[in-house]
């Protein structure tokens, strides 16, 4: 794989590469010689039945999600566990558009489903670790939406599952936001029909595209009660622009664009001819659904409706004033709200 100066283990901390040979698409198209980006922690136990899968968000890597919810003591603890972090195709450490086969690179990289990183998922856990049963799945936004697509299309392969902050089938609300991250980048003349010249051309197009995140990703509750303030910065413009649009910039625009194009597609329905109801009617797993209560976007009432769908499901909201963007664990009582759950779940004699 090519080198890039934001997606590195420098950055984005320590995983393996791991090849799961071509792999064919549900848009059609295949990716030549798959490799996902793992991060493990722990020990597989000698029956192989103390595995928890993580699944990652948009933009996000497997390191924010080790450094907020893996650790010793906390409910996703390695010393009892072994915890595999799969970062999803095209989120820039697996295979993406900037450093796939060059027949598919940049802009030709073809479009990926939910459905494709669950069944890539799968062939790695079976085939290349032997697992066959799961302790639990859980993830947060489009890790969310990769939850529950594996609860739907694989009912009996985990125990528990805990989609945070994320839909089962997003909605039309949600398809109209994500479409504006997408215009940001798109219609930015620097972008050239995807063949831009260098990151830092795309960096005005990055940084609009960080201040939809400062408009949805923050609830008004965050802007209201100036929680920016805990991280020092003066007023909440130079939070604006130091902060979330410069976590933008070092971004990938191909990678960013197909990871959007898969959030607004994220649909469990798909596995029952379009029949939500019938889709979440499958999941056999104790559930439990846990969303933001100020999330702008993956909205507390929406959840709701999918969550009367689950059998053997549970509601368990989150108070988080940050909104969706808390889940990177910005202040301590998410980070605490979300281990009560997890504890609890795992405590479950199932």
């Amino acid at each position: 794989m090519s080198s890039h100066s934001y997606y590195n283990k420098e950055n984005h901390g320590d995983y393996e590469l791991i090849s799961i040979g071509d792999f064919e698409l549900a848009e059609g198209g295949k990716i030549p010689n798959l490799q996902l980006a793992v991060r493990t922690l722990g020990t597989l136990n000698a029956d192989k039945s103390n595995a928890i899968l993580i699944t990652t968000w948009f933009s996000g890597t497997s390191k924010v999600m080790e450094d907020v919810y893996v650790g010793a003591g906390r409910a996703i603890n390695p010393e009892k566990y072994f915890v595999i972090i799969v970062n999803q195709i095209g989120n820039g450490l697996s295979t993406s558009p900037w450093n796939a086969d060059a027949s598919i690179s940049k802009k030709n990289f073809p479009y990926v489903r939910i459905e494709d990183d669950v069944k890539a998922q799968h062939k790695l856990l079976t085939e290349h670790f032997g697992i066959e049963k799961l302790e639990l799945v859980m993830g947060g936004s489009m890790g969310a939406q990769q939850t529950y697509e594996w609860a739907v299309r694989y009912p009996d392969f985990m125990k528990r599952a805990a989609p945070i902050a994320g839909y089962a089938k997003n909605t039309h609300h949600d398809f109209v936001f994500t479409r504006t991250l997408i215009d940001t980048i798109t219609m930015d003349p620097a972008y050239k029909d995807g063949n831009y010249d260098s990151i830092e051309s795309m960096k005005a197009a990055l940084s609009r595209h960080g201040d939809i995140w400062n408009v949805m990703g923050y609830s008004t509750e965050m802007w209201r009660k100036e929680k920016w303030k805990v991280f020092g910065f003066e007023d909440a413009m130079s939070f604006s622009e130091g902060f979330t649009q410069a976590v933008f910039q070092p971004m990938d625009p191909n990678t960013l664009l197909r990871c959007a194009w898969k959030w607004q597609h994220g649909d469990v329905s798909r596995n029952t001819d379009g029949d939500l109801k019938a889709a979440l009617g499958r999941v056999k797993c104790k559930l439990y659904c846990m969303p933001i209560d100020e999330d702008m976007f993956f909205r507390l009432t929406d959840c709701k409706v999918e969550q009367e769908m689950i059998p053997n499901s549970e509601w368990k909201p989150i108070k988080c004033d940050w909104g969706h963007l808390g889940l990177f664990g910005l202040e301590p009582e998410f980070i605490q709200q979300v281990d009560d759950s997890l504890n609890e779940l795992l405590a479950l004699d199932l």
